[in-house]
């Protein structure tokens, strides 16, 4: 009895001591994704509209990192705040911890080098060494084409300076310690050619992180295979719930019934030079779709996104979109 006693307590402390050795390694020695690059970029009128393009309607940068109106569907952005940051994402919301969007006005990027924010947006690493929770999709922004990316960095570099200081993220245990683990080496693609449909649909889908509304999650994580079936569910301001659609080709509860022209324009619908948001009376359904932003998309940039949608496996998946909540908490 002694003997198992003892051989116990060894396993014991040989646990403790494995466990405390992990945490440690991924406190002290994460994230690893290696230094930032050197890099000038060249500021060109063609570069800072393709990044505007993307950050405006493809990856939709501006809709976290500015503030929305949600007393109007869709929550539009308000006027004077593009790209000042300070939008929380908390427990709430299921998250675990505090984060919130970081100041892109130069106000808030002037101590990055190019090379340092290029490595932020495509590795989820701050220029202190910091691991990103990633709210800021960064592991998809890491497969996208080098030139889009610094495309993005000129035209944040040319948007009017905010002052806007914003709180620090904070992580809860145990994700304080597995955020350490999440940044990954960026692995850069090419943007495909407009001819090849397909290829540039799954390229924009990934630019514009699709998959991650449109996939249920488990506190911030999305579930691999209810890929973009989705069902993910978001809390509004009043308490009412809203939940994605299924993006699969499933006649009944997908896109299977779509044509391109539809699919195209319900988006172009929120671009028209005559759209106003509605105002939203609480407790009526609302969308944190950011609809006026990806409709700013090209037709050819949403048809491709609707051939990729189509080319996926049909997943049945019958969801409630909308449950009414009660008095708003702000």
């Amino acid at each position: 009895m002694k003997n198992a006693l003892k051989i116990f307590g060894w396993v014991l402390v040989v646990l403790v001591v494995g466990v405390v050795g992990l945490i440690a390694y991924a406190k002290l020695a994460l994230p690893d994704v290696g230094p930032a690059e050197e890099m000038k970029i060249e500021y060109s009128t063609d570069r800072v509209e393709r990044g505007k393009y993307l950050a405006n309607a493809v990856s939709a940068c501006m809709d976290c990192h500015s503030k929305r109106d949600w007393t109007k569907f869709s929550g539009p952005l308000v006027e004077g705040t593009l790209g000042q940051g300070g939008e929380k994402f908390d427990r709430q919301f299921g998250f675990p911890g505090e984060y919130y969007s970081r100041n892109l006005t130069p106000k808030g990027i002037a101590r990055y080098t190019d090379g340092e924010l290029f490595r932020v947006i495509t590795t989820g690493v701050t220029k202190e060494g910091r691991a990103m929770f990633p709210v800021m999709p960064y592991p998809l922004y890491g497969k996208m084409d080098p030139e889009d990316i610094k495309s993005i960095i000129a035209y944040i570099r040319s948007l009017p300076a905010i002052d806007n200081q914003v709180p620090e993220s904070v992580s809860d245990f145990p994700m304080s310690v597995i955020i350490n683990t999440i940044p990954q080496k960026a692995k850069p693609g090419k943007r495909p050619d407009t001819t090849d449909k397909l290829a540039y649909g799954a390229y924009l889908v990934n630019a514009a992180a699709c998959r991650e509304c449109h996939t249920k999650d488990n506190h911030g994580q999305i579930i691999p295979e209810m890929m973009f079936q989705g069902g993910r569910e978001f809390l509004l301001a009043d308490g009412s719930k809203v939940r994605s659609s299924n993006l699969t080709p499933d006649a009944q509860t997908g896109i299977g019934s779509w044509t391109e022209e539809a699919f195209v324009n319900r988006f172009k619908a929120y671009a028209a030079p005559d759209y106003k948001p509605n105002v939203v009376e609480k407790g009526a359904f609302n969308s944190i779709m950011p609809w006026t932003m990806y409709g700013r998309m090209t037709p050819t940039d949403l048809g491709a996104i609707y051939a990729y949608l189509k080319s996926l496996p049909a997943k049945s998946n019958t969801i409630v979109k909308f449950t009414p909540g009660g008095i708003a908490k702000i």
